[in-house]
């Protein structure tokens, strides 16, 4: 009977620790599966940078890549570079300096002194720039970041003017003021930005309690390729002033005019100065210094310290060696620059004469700045990206659709990027394309 009981309750034990154990094990196997179900869930990447454009200069590499085993290949008139590589004063800069010790150390956050003299230098003599504070950054793009960054709060209004700049609209998507930006038109008979209508918007906003914070534009501008005469930038700088708002000039194309074409010898890049105006230049194109990645800010004073807590925390300091480079080219001269824009003359004459067939269906546009040209697409093909793979697909050539600068139904094209010989049989294949499309 004793050993009955002890039987029995250690069966009863034996059943309980089993229970007791295959509940545990359940609850790991539940706790597992919530986990593998959790960790499925990835985070989301932000709600700024999904609200963010594709890069369309990123999306014509990749059309490119798929196109690379078409016979003769695609030829690119879409990104806007320049066919020409540094001055030589330039190259033995780079190569004086790079095995110099102190190019391996950071530098002083807003650039280096020499460089920094040379540019105020410069903004004198070239823009009558006289009172503006330098900063070197690691090229023009990063220069508009930095000051997005320092002057617009998320919730605060800006202004483009359509056909914008798409890394402009990126940048200020990116940094939560997609919702905010407000795009205004060129006039039709100029293609310069209303500025009638930007006297109103901004008083309509101020009386609303919600005042423009910002306003950009592009001198020469990419995308339209028009040149900005002095007069109108004054007068959009007015208009800002009144309405205490910023201007953020963007200069990167100020040595590309062309006074051949346009047939007026003032058509020239001019700059304005003020308390609320801040002036974006570049290396980049003129002086084909690409990837060098070299720009600069001229800004009012009290904007140092704002600038320098934005720079210090995305780069730390421009690139020393690039800045050994840029003083290089600056040393080059204006002179140096001229005389490889001007042979862009042909090079635009060339691909007006290619877009022709397209001028039944409204205006080209550009031709007297920058290195761009727009033209609109027949009324039957309005997707402008479809035409754009339909270009590189059967006719081996790309350029941009003109919806990745706000304005669809038409396509922007670059008449610096190749060199000569590669350039024209681009054209043509461009030219051939646009009959086509155009019968």
């Amino acid at each position: 009977m004793a050993a009955k009981a002890t039987s029995t309750i250690a069966c009863e034990a034996f059943s309980r620790h089993l229970r007791q154990g295959i509940g545990r094990k359940t609850r790991g196997l539940n706790l597992k599966i919530r986990y593998l179900s959790t960790k499925a869930a990835f985070p989301k990447s932000s709600a700024r940078i999904e609200s963010t454009d594709v890069p369309c200069i990123v999306q014509m590499q990749h059309m490119l890549a798929r196109y690379k085993d078409r016979p003769g290949g695609v030829a690119s008139l879409a990104q806007g570079i320049v066919h020409w590589g540094p001055p030589e004063e330039a190259m033995e800069a780079a190569q004086k300096a790079i095995s110099d010790s102190t190019m391996n150390l950071y530098g002083p956050v807003d650039g280096s002194p020499e460089l920094k003299q040379a540019i105020q230098d410069k903004l004198e003599s070239e823009n009558n720039i006289r009172n503006s504070k330098v900063m070197v950054t690691m090229g023009a793009n990063q220069a508009y970041t930095n000051l997005v960054i320092a002057l617009v709060d998320s919730g605060d209004p800006t202004i483009l003017f359509k056909p914008y700049y798409f890394n402009h609209h990126m940048c200020l998507q990116m940094t939560g003021g997609a919702h905010n930006v407000i795009l205004g038109g060129v006039t039709p008979d100029s293609l310069m930005p209303d500025s009638k209508w930007l006297e109103k918007t901004l008083e309509s906003k101020l009386a609303a309690g919600s005042p423009v914070k910002m306003v950009t534009i592009v001198n020469p501008c990419n995308p339209t390729g028009v040149l900005i005469p002095g007069e109108k930038l004054r007068e959009i700088s007015d208009i800002c002033e009144r309405f205490g708002t910023w201007l953020v000039v963007d200069n990167t194309y100020e040595h590309f005019t062309y006074p051949e074409i346009t047939g007026k010898d003032n058509a020239m890049h001019e700059c304005v100065e003020g308390d609320n105006v801040v002036n974006i230049f570049s290396f980049s194109k003129a002086y084909g210094l690409m990837g060098w990645r070299i720009g600069y800010i001229a800004f009012p004073e009290n904007l140092v310290e704002p600038l320098v807590k934005v720079q210090d925390t995305i780069p730390i300091c421009p690139n020393i060696l690039a800045q050994k480079v840029a003083l290089g080219a600056l040393k080059a001269g204006r002179g140096w620059v001229e005389q490889k824009v001007s042979s862009l003359v042909a090079n635009q004459k060339y691909m007006l004469e290619a877009l022709s067939p397209l001028q039944e269906f409204g205006q080209i546009w550009g031709g007297s700045g920058a290195i761009y040209l727009m033209a609109p697409l027949p009324p039957s093909h309005q997707d402008d990206f479809k035409v754009v793979q339909w270009l590189a697909g059967e006719h081996g050539v790309a350029v941009i659709p003109g919806s990745a600068c706000g304005k669809s139904g038409m396509i922007r094209v670059c008449y610096a990027n190749l060199l000569p010989g590669r350039f024209e049989s681009a054209v043509d294949s461009l030219a051939r394309g646009l009959k086509e499309l155009s019968g």
